[in-house]
């Protein structure tokens, strides 16, 4: 009977425990929706209906700037074009620089613009130049969504402004976000609070007023409007871990901030980033059989990392997974097994290949390996 009662009163405890880390959870944010995502594994660390389709403003301008890097990537751009303004980019309201048709200005200018002073019509001139019409561009934008693994997400505009069936999540959000960081030369860009267009005669103030008040904060784009409400998709790195915290619909400005701080704290305050490497224990061959050499070399390429928790015991753990032997013939770049890493629940797989082709032993190729030896003596 004791037994039984103490049974009943530990699984009460654990009930209540459980419900105690769902609602601190749910209070590290105000916002409706977040989600927090660590840079270089793209793992979710905490997440708030991270699925729900909402506007998300300006936010939009992440991947306006992913595809334009992009462009940049492969020369279909260069900092130094010069963009002219069409009457359809200088008609855009809200937040801009006031171009005017026909004024050109460089494609770094028209970046920073949107960047900083999350400027619209800057957005939508970069799209023109880019792709044509800001319609072409906005497929190219769908269309790289769902390369991306984006499902949450239809974009209907290049910079955001509400318009109807313009929606995404904080997941997808988190998503473009990642990818858009990769492109390194963004911080260029995102770091800067305040500088001049137009030879000194514009001045543009950054949005993200965390650069002034968060350690660590390396951008990366604010977004309101009055569907979308007040979001941010704000990025930062301590201690070699790169964090993006995305909140969306808060209330006002104070709260974004306030919830993308919390969101950050709270993943630099529990987790850290661990760097995979070639296990001690991957030999440097396997044997082979029925081959014209009795072994082949083999590697494995590892650029990795792992999240664990700082209150965890847990490391990720090596297991080298090879065959005894092989048999000829085996191909240079040849799959022959993997190096599986695991902490917890989660696993990455990194392929062993062999670095040398060893073709399979055949009369001809032996006569002729017993005549090249017999020459070279």
């Amino acid at each position: 009977m004791l037994k039984e009662v103490l049974a009943i009163l530990l699984s009460i405890s654990l009930l209540f425990g459980s419900m105690a880390v769902v609602s601190a959870e749910e209070e590290l944010v105000s916002a409706p929706a977040a989600v927090l995502m660590e840079a270089s594994t793209g793992k979710i660390l905490y997440e708030k209906n991270a699925h729900e389709q909402r506007p998300c403003a300006s936010i939009t301008k992440v991947m306006t700037l992913l595809l334009v890097f992009e462009a940049i990537d492969s020369g279909r751009l260069h900092l130094d074009d010069i963009i002219t303004t069409s009457e359809h980019a200088a008609s855009m309201g809200g937040s801009d620089i006031w171009l005017e048709p026909g004024e050109k200005m460089s494609a770094d200018d028209m970046i920073k613009a949107t960047v900083v002073a999350s400027a619209n019509d800057a957005a939508v001139a970069l799209a023109e130049h880019i792709s044509g019409s800001e319609d072409a561009f906005v497929a190219q934008m769908n269309s790289r969504a769902a390369e991306l693994g984006m499902k949450d997400t239809v974009f209907k505009n290049c910079n955001g402004l509400d318009e109807e069936g313009h929606l995404t999540s904080a997941y997808d959000v988190a998503l473009m976000s990642r990818a858009l960081c990769r492109h390194k030369e963004i911080f260029g860009y995102t770091s800067i609070w305040l500088d001049y267009l137009r030879g000194g005669e514009t001045q543009i103030v950054n949005t993200n007023k965390l650069l002034k008040t968060y350690n660590g904060i390396t951008g990366l784009k604010t977004g309101t409007t009055d569907d979308a409400g007040c979001c941010i998709s704000a990025t930062a790195t301590r201690d070699g871990m790169s964090l993006i915290g995305v909140v969306l619909g808060a209330d006002n400005g104070k709260q974004r901030f306030a919830d993308a701080a919390a969101l950050l704290n709270y993943g630099f305050a529990n987790y850290a980033v661990k760097e995979l490497k070639v296990p001690d224990d991957l030999p440097g061959s396997i044997k082979v059989k029925e081959g014209m050499s009795k072994e082949v070399p083999i590697g494995c390429e590892i650029h990795s990392n792992a999240v664990i928790g700082k209150a965890s015991a847990d490391e990720p753990q090596a297991t080298v997974e090879l065959p005894d032997e092989l048999t000829a013939p085996v191909l240079d770049g040849e799959k022959v097994g993997v190096v599986v890493y695991r902490i917890g629940d989660d696993e990455q797989q990194f392929p062993v290949v062999a670095r040398q082709e060893i073709p399979k032993a055949t009369y001809r190729l032996v006569l002729g390996k017993v005549f090249e030896s017999f020459f070279k003596v």
